[in-house]
């Protein structure tokens, strides 16, 4: 079975060399960047790598543009900041494309911020789709979390993918805000309004969700920052909404 992986990327020059090394499975990768202002793209250089730069729309339109430039059927997305482990290889490698019955397959990941693994908090949850058919399978148009619309069955690995996603608190809390002025912007476009419910009470109950629900009590310290920040991101997400709302508002009063 033929492969191509595909990073995207914007100043990744910390995880690029060692994401494209896990790959080297795939018999094409291509790095679809975001016009890095660091060391990615002369990094990614060192290695037979195709280099593709856009200006960054959305994630969807992103890694859709690059999955038409492949040269393979079969796809695997990785984030920069993932590592396909050697036991996740062996498990994609042994698939046979002529037998199975499945046109992707989803895979868990190990969630670590910083050098602690998050066992909890809801990251237990999580699971992507990574390898697919791109004949059968295409990204939605969602800017945050977009998915993947499979025309067929879907299978799951069981190995997971190491996923280095924070380097800290602060770098998951800028990304969270980040997260949340995208999401803030696709509900305006909707026409969604800001209600008082969204404001007082959608924070609170994401952090109950997160944090007793979802086990965060069970990283310590580290579930309980985690479950606020995320509640955080709910609030600052309407706010963001609110001010967009009131914004178009005060333009249509201007004579």
């Amino acid at each position: 079975m033929k492969i191509t992986a595909i990073i995207p990327t914007l100043n990744e020059a910390v995880h690029i060399e060692d994401s494209i090394k896990s790959v080297d499975f795939a018999d094409e990768i291509i790095v679809i960047d975001s016009f890095s202002q660091d060391a990615t793209v002369e990094i990614a250089k060192k290695y037979n790598v195709k280099i593709i730069q856009r200006v960054f729309d959305d994630f969807s339109s992103q890694k859709n543009f690059a999955i038409d430039l492949a040269k393979n059927d079969w796809i695997y997305i990785l984030d920069a900041d993932e590592r396909v482990t050697s036991e996740l290889k062996k498990e994609i490698l042994n698939i046979d494309e002529t037998t199975t019955k499945f046109v992707g397959f989803y895979l868990r990941r190990n969630f670590y911020l910083g050098d602690k693994q998050i066992k909890y908090t809801g990251c237990q949850r999580d699971k992507v789709i990574r390898l697919f058919r791109r004949s059968k399978c295409r990204y939605n148009g969602q800017k945050v979390h977009e998915t993947i619309k499979a025309d067929g069955a879907l299978g799951f690995f069981k190995n997971k993918v190491d996923h280095f996603s924070y380097r800290d608190f602060d770098h998951y809390m800028t990304k969270q805000k980040l997260y949340a002025q995208i999401q803030a912007q696709e509900l305006h476009d909707k026409g969604q309004k800001v209600r008082l419910f969204h404001l007082f009470v959608k924070p609170l109950v994401t952090f109950i969700i997160h944090f007793i629900i979802r086990l965060g009590f069970l990283d310590g310290y580290a579930g309980y920052l985690i479950s606020k920040i995320r509640a955080y991101r709910v609030l600052d997400r309407y706010m963001n909404l609110w001010y967009l709302n009131n914004k178009r508002n005060n333009s249509n009063t201007i004579t």
